[in-house]
């Protein structure tokens, strides 16, 4: 029986996948591997190893050095798809006769390439990327930084509005699904949720001991939640409280000294994170960026008990009914107050069970796309 042949174009190298755009790539390689898809995948790399573990679910593996710096920089194109072209690249597109699956806007730079004009292109929304930069233009502190996302932010609007020349479009989160549906109507459209490690819920039945927030430190939308949380939130109540991530910014650090119930666990291994996010009480998952869908959440639903969210962080989720919402610091301090007395139940589990199924399985998404691929013939 003849196999699905597919393309998949990495923004990054997907393993290990420990942050949120790499673990839906490699798990969605993984999925569509065991889905039966032989897959041709080209990664692009800056700073990460080559890996043999994505071997075990390609057909063919391909790295390919990424333009950084000033070699990146055009002034028509975002730096994040002009920085990624290749010519060995496109001639490996061109010899494969198979789809091609981008990895975010950000892989696209040979979309309206003429030599693919036939092939069946599909782009899987990481966000609205103009929206995104935008967002992080107005939360950046840095004067470069802040000039560099304002910029991109701009190039990323008007390249947005030229992606016609793909067929399908496939994000990963409902609001995404709604905005390109509008822009590009004459396309095929399907919201595929993230891909994740988890093959079902382990939270477990009980009582934890603290409340956490998790995430990488160093990104500004992070380490703003976890100020807010430090200065707004747990200085008025007095539960453990612990934050965990890559990279804290010394500003993380010296609020967390200044509060004796709270606790930093910087850059922890994957196994220690497990066991955080597994014994915590509540998991307090702020976020003032309601842009594509942060991962974080999914870990603390399939891994945690008690999940207390603002509506930023549920945005074109359909997670709404697995989580406590609180959209201010008071709200949020008397849902701790009233969840850390409250055994998270069997009961709670199976709800939730329910609620992840219906778009949050990986082998029912592995099958969205799939299905989506133009038919096989003998």
């Amino acid at each position: 029986m003849q196999k699905h042949k597919l393309h998949i174009v990495s923004f990054d190298i997907p393993y290990p996948a420990n942050y949120g755009g790499a673990i839906d790539v490699y798990y969605k390689i993984k999925s569509l591997a065991e889905a039966g898809v032989e897959i041709y995948l080209h990664c692009y790399e800056y700073g990460r190893q080559h890996t043999d573990t994505l071997n075990q679910w390609c057909k063919e593996v391909w790295y390919y050095p990424r333009k950084t710096g000033i070699a990146g920089v055009s002034i028509k194109l975002p730096y994040i798809v002009y920085s990624r072209q290749n010519e060995r690249f496109l001639q490996r597109l061109q010899q494969i006769d198979a789809p091609i699956l981008f990895e975010g806007v950000h892989s696209t730079y040979y979309l309206n390439e003429p030599s693919l004009k036939e092939r069946y292109k599909i782009i899987r929304n990481h966000n609205v990327e103009h929206e995104y930069y935008q967002q992080l233009y107005q939360r950046e502190q840095s004067f470069f930084k802040k000039t560099y996302f304002k910029y991109e932010a701009q190039l990323l609007k008007r390249y947005e509005a030229q992606l016609g020349n793909a067929q399908a479009f496939m994000p990963l989160s409902l609001a995404d699904y709604h905005y390109f549906r509008e822009q590009y109507p004459q396309a095929a459209h399907t919201f595929v949720a993230p891909f994740h490690p988890y093959e079902q819920v382990s939270s477990k039945i009980g009582m934890g001991g603290y409340c956490l927030y998790h995430g990488n430190l160093s990104h500004a939308e992070n380490y703003e939640a976890a100020l807010y949380l430090l200065r707004e939130v747990f200085s008025k109540v007095n539960v453990p409280f612990i934050i965990a991530g890559r990279n804290p910014t010394n500003e993380v650090i010296e609020a967390c000294k200044a509060l004796p119930h709270s606790t930093l666990v910087a850059n922890p291994s994957t196994d220690k994170m497990t066991e955080l996010i597994e014994n915590a009480h509540i998991h307090l998952l702020p976020t003032f960026q309601p842009t594509g869908m942060k991962l974080k959440l999914l870990y603390a639903l399939y891994g945690g008990r008690h999940v207390i969210v603002n509506e930023s962080m549920i945005h074109g989720t359909a997670l709404e009914n697995s989580c406590v919402v609180a959209n201010c610091s008071e709200e949020m301090c008397n849902r701790i107050e009233e969840l850390m007395s409250m055994p998270f139940t069997e009961n709670d589990k199976q709800k939730r069970v329910v609620v992840l199924s219906t778009h949050y399985d990986n082998a029912a998404n592995a099958q969205k796309i799939l299905t989506s691929l133009p038919p096989i013939f003998p």
